[in-house]
This record gives structure tokens, sequence and C-alpha cells, in this order.
């Protein structure tokens, strides 16, 4: 690697952790919504009517800390996925331009930012399904994961359902992956391009383009985004019989039951936070991103 574009690399992740952190409380709210109504007896209740009331309830009932649950594996995997997703896709974008002398193609653009996605998400991967079995089980439960602790819950997975629970829903994580990345970069990019005539190269400009790229990337993987949390956030005992079958055998077989028992609206549950975190989340990257890329 050249020594101009391993920065690009500390910048995307040190970028996606500030992110992160400003953001997931909305993020838990998400989550919250997205498993409710899931074939499983501690979630199959419709307790939050939406966003707002996700929120109110989260805090009144658990207390503010409960909307950072999950906080320090969602950082973990945003020092790998957010360094390898923006570093790759942009290391890639700039080798693959200067190989075939084009500037700012789409073709371009769209296969960087799907290898980009799918290569990072796969890898980090065990620490999504941290974040999400935290953020739905919340601060109020008892059981297994009562203090809240990411080392239990990663213990707890590991001896229960063995490495392969750690990489569970790896399917559609990379496949959300894919989406977000195929749509955000290159609209941002694209946007970002169009618009330096009209604005420049400045906070606007950047403002503008990640609103336009957050909204894309909402519509296109929110359905992939519920399969995948319901698939990370079901439990199975490798260990004995005597416990909860698997729901969903898998990506498929999760859509089919979702649509079945509660609707194609469904596909569509958390979409609200969604979209009103990754506006924040991708101003405050791509802001941070590229002010980092001027030192």
């Amino acid at each position: 690697m050249e020594k101009r574009e391993w920065p690009l690399f500390v910048y995307g992740g040190l970028s996606s952790c500030i992110a992160e952190f400003s953001t997931f409380p909305i993020d838990t709210t998400k989550t919250r919504l997205q498993v409710q109504g899931q074939l499983d007896g501690r979630f199959n209740k419709i307790k939050y009517r939406g966003m707002v009331d996700a929120f109110c309830q989260i805090y009144k009932q658990e207390g503010f800390l409960s909307l950072y649950s999950g906080i320090s594996p969602a950082l973990i995997r945003q020092c790998t996925y957010g360094s390898l997703k923006f570093g790759t896709y942009y290391t890639l974008k700039q080798a693959t331009n200067e190989y075939l002398n084009v500037t700012e193609d789409v073709a371009v653009n769209f296969g960087c930012a799907i290898c980009a996605g799918i290569i990072s998400a796969s890898i980090a991967n065990p620490t999504d399904v941290l974040k999400v079995r935290l953020q739905a089980l919340g601060r109020d439960k008892t059981g297994i994961f009562l203090d809240n602790n990411v080392f239990k819950c990663f213990r707890y997975i590991y001896v229960h359902e063995g490495l392969r629970g750690l990489w569970k829903g790896v399917g559609p994580t990379s496949q959300r992956a894919a989406v977000i990345a195929a749509v955000e970069l290159p609209v941002y990019d694209y946007c970002k391009h169009k618009l330096m005539d009209i604005f420049g190269n400045n906070i606007f400009n950047h403002l503008v383009s990640s609103l336009i790229a957050s909204f894309g990337s909402a519509v296109a993987s929110n359905p992939i985004d519920v399969i995948r949390t319901r698939l990370m956030n079901q439990k199975h005992n490798r260990n004995t019989e005597l416990v909860q079958q698997h729901i969903y055998r898998g990506s498929i077989d999760c859509l089919i039951k979702t649509v079945k028992y509660e609707g194609v609206v469904a596909l569509y549950k958390g979409f609200v936070p969604t979209f009103v975190r990754m506006g924040p989340w991708n101003i405050i990257f791509f802001v941070i991103y590229e002010r980092l890329k001027t030192i």
C-alpha cells in the first residue's frame, strides 16, 4: 500500500466511530422496532408505536444508558468495518480510475463500493451480532445478559452457539452493506461532483450530498436490515434440544415468514429511525472525513 493511501483507512475508522457514537440512541430504537413482532416469545408483542415512542419508553423504563446498550461492539465494529469500507472503496476507486484513465465513472464507483461493502461487513459481522443482541435486550431484563456485558455476551454465544453464532446473519449483512455502499458512496460522490460548480468543495456541498445519499441507501437497504436484525437476534443452543428452535432457517425463510405473518410493510419497520439516523450519521462522517483528508 502506498504511503498516501493508508490515511484513508484511519480517517474512515475515526470518522465512523464519531458518527456512530453521536447517533447510536436512534439506532437502538431502530433495532427494537425491527425485532418486535418477531416469531419469538420475547419479542412477538408490539410494544413500540414508532421511533419517538420507543425512545421515550426505553428512557423512562430502562434509563438513558440503555439507549447506548451495545455501544462497545458498535465502536469496535466501526474501527474495522468503517476503516475497511471507506478505505477500501476510495483506494480501489483511485487505483481503478488511474488504470482506466476515467474520473467519477458511475460503473467504477458502483463496483468498488460493492466490493468494499461485502469485504468489510463479512469481517466485522461478530461485532454486529453482539451489538444487536445487547440492543434488543436492554438493561431491565433478567438472564444471561443481566449486566449488559459485551464479554459475557460473546462468551455465551461462543459456548452455546459456536463460532457460527458469531457469523449469524452474515449473508443479509453483507448484502445490506453492499446495497448501502453501492448507493451511498457513488451517490455521494456523484452529487458532490455535480454540486461542485454550484456550492464549491465546502461543508454545504457535503451536507446536501450526504442527505441525498442517506435517503437512497435507507430506502434500498431497510428490508434487508430487518431480515439480518431478526436472524442475528434469535438464539439457538447447540448443546440441548429442550430450547427454542430456530424460528428462521435463513434469509429467504425469514423474508417469507415476515411477509406472511406481518405483511410487506413489516420489511420497512424502523425506516424512520434508519433515515433519521443515517442522515446525521453521514453528515457527521463525510464532514469529518473531508476535513481529515485536508490534513
